[in-house]
């Protein structure tokens, strides 16, 4: 199903415009580089009321999640939201990409360098979802919600699908 009629329906009535907008370019800047939202909007669990899950032969690289004012309980926690989007990308290997991390513009920089998603409470051998790299030679471990922009711009979305490129994206030599 296409993105527009699906964001349309009337159960996300409680969309901004703005945001709306957002999903649909997001959507078609994905498609240009070969990753797709398989044509549903699922239930996002604990992370939002729905998610658009982007990938490429199974592979996530970037979600979408869409909240409404309310309360999930999720694994005995309560989460409470306000209506609003959230871009998560994700990312492995961050030192490889640390030139390219350093140089971006500070709305992409921000989720690498602040203290969102700082894990103190796992290994890395307990925590799959661990996320370590290096800044200014001082080893940075996540894990949880991080790499995510909360009602991201439409005006940056050129810069959210580079640093996809950058890390999903084969380079021509």
């Amino acid at each position: 199903m296409e993105m527009e009629k699906l964001i349309n329906e009337k159960r996300f009535d409680f969309v901004s415009k703005e945001n709306k907008k957002f999903i649909l370019e997001f959507t078609k800047q994905m498609n240009l580089i070969d990753y797709d939202f398989g044509g549903t909007i699922g239930d996002g669990f604990c992370w939002g009321h729905n998610m658009i899950i982007y990938s490429q032969k199974k592979k996530v690289i970037a979600r979408i999640f869409i909240r409404n004012d309310g309360v999930r309980i999720w694994g005995k926690k309560e989460h409470k939201w306000n209506k609003c989007i959230v871009l998560r990308l994700f990312f492995s290997n961050i030192d490889k990409h640390m030139k390219y991390i350093e140089k971006a513009p500070s709305h992409i920089k921000q989720p690498f360098f602040n203290d969102q998603g700082l894990c103190n409470h796992c290994s890395e051998k307990k925590c799959h979802n661990m996320k370590i790299y290096t800044v200014n030679q001082q080893k940075i471990e996540k894990c949880g919600y991080v790499f995510q922009f909360t009602d991201p711009k439409i005006e940056h979305i050129k810069d959210y699908i580079d640093i996809l490129k950058e890390f999903y994206v084969k380079k021509n030599k």
